[in-house]
């Protein structure tokens, strides 16, 4: 890609009605970009001209005629100038309208390489149509066979013979017309840019996400979480920890990032807008794909009846998970509506996770996706009937997301140094200890552990097991991780809490991390000692 520039300049031309302020309006709003409008500029520099479409022609073309052209570069330079002294200049400046060939000329005489130039153009029967059909008042009184005997209107198309882009916008949508402009000033990354870190559960859930997710939101700009609300994800705060079931648990740790629910979400409405309200969070803030899935009550009733013999948190998330695959034709004959965008209480957080994820790629936005549950809790992958509603691995939490895995920089697997599964009948674990075993062995007080062996969602009590390293490799394979984060280290002896660089770990929890290291192939790149402020031993290299 080659080097960026303090700023650019676009030029948009073409034929009234082909699509122009459509174009330079979405520049503004996707792009910040500054506008500069040659309406504006003719008011200004003939104050007294007639309000009316040809007026404004004759206008524009006396002053073609004193400057030359010029009168556009010159106003341009001065709009540069003016924002290159602000906090923060724009770097895209859009001419509206040019309109001749010496506009253009004066302008790539004094900008060079940085001036681009698009030229929009479409059929004359459908430029006629569309004149007819919009509702401008300058319009007033003046037909379009009348603005196209103007000698400017008339040679508008000679533009297009040194313009960079054309675009025919009666074969190319508004979005489309976009899309080329953006990649014509360099704005889209050039190949896959690798923006985006995945963290993922690599044994049954309850690893410690929450908070491994807490310790790195704060270097990213764009928090993304896939799952639904059977699993709960906590961050240390103070007086109590904080809970999320929908929201990143990044949210309050990373303020000034932009918040995301992918399409392949799973949403309780009324449990999620108590977590928006909860954690005092704007429409500005977060985005909800519109395809994302609904959960109803009736949902939420008869998982309860039907997955207690699995342990389920009968959340209703697989319900609402078959609907999805079920339901189509009753969604398409209108009898049903229960995606995100159906759902009333939500529409002011309803967008596309395409466009969010988009503009993120198009800024280098470092963005974090924060998948939920296990990998050993994976549909596909997982212990059948033991498993949850949808993939939980890296591949699964992407494609939920919406996405590529060439964009992907590192994966970060958390891993327990103690797995646990719900309580109940939630499947094998091999070599299940007590909780009085890992007291023993930890030193940490048993009232304590009990109390915060319980899982988020359900409040139950989890089993508990020792380290599978056949599980344990199998989750490598699948997730192919660059990092492994190893969590409740202190369960290898409670001085562990006391441990704030890895070589005051005890001897014996070196020798697991070795292990884990020598196993997997990776670096156990995150150690969690504690639940509180300072409880992650980092050693990263990125």
């Amino acid at each position: 890609m080659r080097s960026r520039a303090s700023f650019r300049v676009v030029l948009v031309s073409g034929a009234i009605c082909s699509g122009k302020s459509t174009l330079v309006d979405e520049l503004r709003r996707r792009h910040g970009a500054e506008i500069v409008r040659t309406r504006d500029l003719i008011l200004q520099a003939a104050p007294k001209a007639k309000v009316g479409r040809d007026a404004f022609q004759r206008a524009g073309e006396r002053l073609d005629r004193t400057t030359k052209g010029e009168w556009v570069a010159e106003a341009l330079q001065r709009v540069i100038d003016a924002a290159q002294q602000s906090s923060t200049p724009s770097g895209i400046y859009v001419v509206d309208c040019v309109r001749i060939q010496e506009q253009v000329n004066a302008i790539r005489k004094a900008h060079g390489s940085e001036v681009f130039h698009i030229h929009l153009t479409a059929d004359p029967e459908v430029l006629k149509r569309r004149y007819a059909e919009r509702n401008h008042a300058e319009d007033a009184g003046t037909g379009y066979d009348a603005l196209k005997r103007s000698r400017t209107e008339k040679n508008i198309e000679d533009l297009s013979k040194t313009a960079d882009v054309v675009v025919d916008t009666d074969r190319c949508s508004a979005g489309g017309v976009l899309v080329r402009a953006t990649a014509l000033l360099d704005l889209y990354p050039r190949g896959a840019e690798k923006l985006v870190d995945v963290l993922i559960g690599g044994q049954y859930g309850s690893e410690g996400k929450g908070n491994i997710v807490g310790h790195i939101a704060p270097e990213y700009d764009l928090l993304v979480r896939v799952g639904g609300p059977n699993a709960g994800h906590q961050v240390f705060a103070e007086p109590e920890p904080e809970k999320y079931f929908h929201l990143p648990s990044g949210t309050r740790r990373a303020p000034k990032a932009q918040l995301l629910l992918g399409p392949g979400a799973v949403i309780n409405p009324r449990k999620l807008l108590e977590e928006v309200a909860r954690h005092e969070i704007g429409n500005d803030r977060l985005v909800i794909d519109g395809q994302a899935m609904i959960i109803t009550e009736e949902d939420l009733a008869r998982e309860r009846e039907l997955f207690a013999n699995i342990s389920s948190t009968a959340q209703g998330v697989g319900l609402a998970s078959a609907r999805k695959l079920t339901g189509r034709s009753v969604y398409k004959s209108g009898s049903g509506r229960f995606l995100a965008k159906d759902c009333d209480d939500l529409k002011p957080f309803i967008g596309s996770a395409r466009t969010v994820l988009a503009d993120a790629f198009v800024k280098r936005h470092r963005i974090l996706l924060e998948g939920t549950q296990g990998t050993s809790l994976s549909l596909h992958h997982g212990q059948y009937p033991h498993v949850t509603t949808r993939d939980t691995t890296v591949a699964g939490c992407l494609a939920d997301a919406g996405i590529a895995p060439s964009n992907v920089r590192r994966v970060i697997m958390v891993c327990r140094t103690f797995p646990i599964r719900v309580g109940g009948p939630s499947g094998p674990m091999d070599y299940e200890v007590t909780m009085e075993e890992i007291h023993r062995r930890s030193g940490i007080p048993l009232d304590p552990l009990k109390k915060a062996e319980r899982t988020t969602t359900t409040n139950k009590e989890r089993r508990i097991a020792e380290f599978d390293w056949v599980q344990f490799k199998d989750s490598v394979q699948l997730n192919g991780p660059t990092d492994i984060a190893l969590t409740f280290v202190d369960y290898f002896g409670m001085v562990n809490r006391e441990a704030y660089r890895f070589d005051q770990l005890t001897p014996e929890t070196i020798r697991f991390v070795e292990e884990v290291e020598r196993v997997s192939g990776r670096p156990v790149s995150m150690l969690s000692t504690d639940f509180n402020w300072r409880n992650v031993i980092d050693r990263r290299s990125w």
